[in-house]
């Protein structure tokens, strides 16, 4: 497996979980204070993940961190794993999770658009036909039961943020491993969290949780660090763009789980949005190769 192949593996992983993650967040973060969930999750994998860098080998990659890429590790905390964490989840109370799941997978438009800018990431044919292919197979998976409302509008806000991290992501995987940025996240992330959560008052609330809220924590922060680890390893591989497209694959999964757990009957305009969101996807991976960058070609000269 060459080094394209295993980052369209892990991204195609990624969308996996992301899938699952969605539906199953949209039930657990219903007990609880939006804020206050994210924050158990994020310092939970925060944690764990510190432990992966101890325990495989990475620790002298922590140790050997110049100032710059601390500063680097701080923006993404605050742009990916802390402002748009406190948007989306707030906005999943209330909305549905296959209505979040549109929104969220939207991402790729956003990300399409950064990238171009900031990292000169060409918007190949190849691309722009995946990236019109998902657009149509999303709206049409969503159109029967999408409604804008003040939650979606959060969940937006939080794709843009997550967009916006996501480029400046592949940037700083030039000079840290994808396992460091996913640290970084999770731990700047927490931090901050922790700080909106003491201003607000809210920090006691982490002690007072039952048993069964600790127990959605659980489960919800597997999915989580499986998710920050899949991708950012994948990421360093391929074109952001190309990555953020992938994820579009967790939409219809988020869809198949509303009818396979809640009986959310699947019409056939969301059928053919599902087979348009594969079409694309797999035209992407499929071209994708031949326009692929290396890793350092946003390096400065």
């Amino acid at each position: 497996m060459d080094t394209y192949q295993k980052g369209i593996f892990l991204v195609i992983l990624t969308a996996i979980v992301s899938g699952f993650s969605i539906f199953i967040n949209s039930f657990a973060v219903k007990g609880f204070d939006s804020s206050v969930f994210t924050f158990s999750k994020n310092v939970a994998v925060a944690l764990f993940l510190f432990a992966v860098l101890y325990g495989f080998g990475q620790w002298q990659e922590l140790k050997t961190l110049k100032r710059k890429h601390w500063i680097q590790l701080f923006i993404i905390g605050l742009v990916g794993g802390s402002l748009p964490f406190l948007l989306f989840f707030k906005g999943l109370q209330l909305s549905s999770g296959a209505s979040s799941a549109f929104i969220h997978k939207s991402l790729f438009i956003f990300v399409a658009v950064f990238a171009a800018v900031f990292l000169k990431e060409k918007l190949t044919k190849p691309l722009v036909a995946g990236i019109s292919l998902l657009m149509a197979g999303n709206f049409f998976m969503i159109f029967p039961d999408f409604q804008l409302s003040q939650g979606l509008m959060l969940v937006l806000g939080a794709t843009v943020l997550w967009a916006a991290e996501n480029t400046y992501a592949k940037k700083v995987l030039q000079d840290v491993s994808g396992t460091m940025v996913a640290f970084g996240r999770m731990f700047f992330g927490s931090l901050i969290i922790l700080i909106y959560l003491a201003v607000t008052g809210k920090a006691p609330i982490i002690l007072a949780m039952s048993l069964q809220q600790y127990a959605w924590i659980a489960l919800t922060s597997i999915l989580l660090m499986l998710y920050v680890l899949s991708f950012y390893n994948g990421l360093k591989h391929i074109k952001v763009s190309t990555a953020a497209c992938i994820l579009a694959l967790g939409s219809p999964i988020t869809t198949l789980l509303a009818f396979a757990f809640q009986g959310t009957m699947v019409s056939l305009m969301q059928a053919a949005g599902m087979l348009f969101v594969g079409v694309g996807a797999a035209l992407i991976i499929w071209l994708g190769r031949e326009v692929s960058l290396p890793v350092n070609v946003y390096e400065r000269h």
